[in-house]
């Protein structure tokens, strides 16, 4: 029955200057269910959606809604017709308040025409109330962690009261217990008739909260299928077209000297006394609960915050970081967790945003090797199987998986010793993320020192050679390879175990 599906998308083609988006591809959403979308970064799930709410205008096909064929134009046209979504990229107002940025452009006014905002406050408290979503509606969204700002986002999409309501990696950066608080929204939401359209690269979340699987790989429609009947290795064979025997590709790599050492770090309440080694070959890696401090760690070893105490050693000797280039001279390199507000440079094409930490190393006396940076960029490019038309695309449209591959290409670049890691396979399709894991395995092998923290458990444990674990800004444990379980891991993370 053609009127089960609130939403049916047909034949739809997009095409971008030499690349083919999505061809011919389709969508049928019932009300009140939740539909994973997924795919390999680059398959084309985002622009579909940034279609279906107006961001991009499609080529061709049909979009139905409720059974009538509508046009979207524009994203308040995506939002009056009841079709709102939650950006895996989050843009707040970082000056508003939260109640601000929920009611953003739709703010209630009082009888002089101005914008009432103990109403707004009002407004999204009760928001809050109703949803149990723990969030103060005056404070300013700069002060928020990323978790909370995502959940801001959520209740702004609620708040629309959507037909379909579109949630691009909405875990990425909220911790387990906000993503429990999550489900459970997401659940009386379906109860109430609003269908969910579910994108992710987390698998089990997928046969946690999904009713069914829509699967598209190189902009092309595959399958669509109950969840019900598929197992994650179907499901995966379905989204790369190739079976992925080892998702952690963990080589053995002969651990050496002591590179790194770290001696009693401390910056604010998120770095406290922080002590550890990290060695040639060695992957050590960084465990805890968001808002545990071990972004900061990272930030402030590579001077992009100045310590207020402790030393640094680099192979034995002290060194002096003040700033990010001290740490880059020294040897390290840093890939941060927000790939679009410390990563990627939008308006630039992927070769400028590889070669933007090493053009001096291409620069003998002064004068750019135009020659050698294309060939060292073009290498970059097939080693880690970016998927761009060239490089002069600008990296702003790629894939987030493709973006954050220049990320990493950029700072192999530099040919570092010490690799700083954070969330190296955030919001990654699991072809990306073995390709990833591939490469980091590669590079300890070859010497390299590895610092890496992940949010994700399997990660974790299947590509560390030691765990080191943080609790509101201290080391409460370290664990080697060979006892490391994610009970004792989150224990440690919890605080309800103490450091050995």
């Amino acid at each position: 029955m053609a009127d089960e599906f609130i939403l049916r998308m047909a034949n739809i083609t997009k095409t971008f200057p030499g690349v083919v988006a999505l061809d011919d591809v389709k969508l049928d959403v019932r009300a009140g269910t939740v539909h994973a979308l997924m795919g390999e970064n680059g398959a084309g799930k985002s622009t579909l959606m940034k279609v279906l709410i107006g961001m991009y205008q499609k080529d061709s096909g049909t979009v139905t809604l409720e059974g009538r064929e509508v046009e979207v134009h524009d994203t308040k046209g995506g939002l009056n017709l009841g079709i709102s979504m939650i950006h895996q990229e989050l843009s707040p107002v970082p000056e508003m308040t939260v109640a601000e940025n929920i009611y953003l452009g739709r703010e209630p006014l009082n009888r002089f025409k101005l914008v009432d905002k103990a109403l707004m406050r009002r407004m999204a408290q009760e928001l809050f109330d109703e949803w149990n979503i723990p969030l103060n509606p005056g404070m300013q969204m700069k002060a928020l962690t990323v978790a909370s700002m995502q959940l801001v986002e959520i209740a702004k999409a609620i708040s629309y009261d959507a037909k379909v309501i579109i949630m691009d990696e909405p875990t990425s950066a909220i911790t387990e217990r906000e993503v429990d608080l999550l489900f459970a929204m997401i659940r009386r939401l379906r109860d109430r008739g609003t269908a969910i359209i579910y994108i992710s690269h987390k698998m089990d979340e997928i046969f946690q909260i999904a009713d069914e699987v829509t699967i598209f790989r190189d902009g092309q429609w595959v399958l669509t299928q109950s969840t019900a009947e598929m197992t994650q290795q179907s499901l995966i064979t379905a989204m790369v077209g190739r079976e992925l025997t080892q998702m952690f590709p963990k080589e053995h790599a002969e651990i050496g000297e002591v590179l790194l050492e770290v001696k009693n770090l401390n910056r604010g309440r998120l770095v406290k006394d922080v002590s550890f080694t990290l060695r040639r070959g060695e992957i050590l890696g960084l465990a805890g609960l968001v808002g545990a401090g071990r972004t900061e760690v990272l930030e402030t070893i590579f001077g992009v915050h100045r310590a207020e105490s402790g030393e640094i050693l680099v192979d034995g000797k002290p060194v002096q970081i003040k700033q990010p280039k001290d740490a880059i001279n020294a040897g390290m390199a840093l890939l941060t967790e927000d790939r679009r507000a410390t990563g990627i440079m939008g308006v630039l094409s992927v070769r400028d945003n590889m070669l933007a930490a090493a053009l001096r190393r291409y620069s003998p006396g002064g004068f750019v090797d135009a020659k050698r940076l294309e060939e060292a960029a073009e290498e970059q490019r097939k080693a880690l199987a970016i998927k761009t038309p060239s490089l002069d695309q600008l990296i702003k449209n790629l894939s987030g998986g493709n973006q954050q591959k220049v990320l990493v290409s950029r700072w192999l670049l530099t040919l570092p010793d010490i690799l700083m890691i954070d969330e190296p396979t955030r919001g990654i399709d699991v072809g990306a993320k073995s390709e990833i894991h591939r490469l980091i395995s590669t590079m300890a092998k070859e010497g390299k020192a590895i610092l890496m923290v992940s949010s994700e458990m399997p990660e974790i444990l299947g590509m560390s050679d030691r765990v080191l674990v943080m609790h509101e800004g201290e080391v409460t444990g370290e664990v080697p390879r060979a006892e490391a379980t994610q009970d004792k891991i989150m224990q440690l993370a919890t605080g309800t175990e103490a450091a050995a």
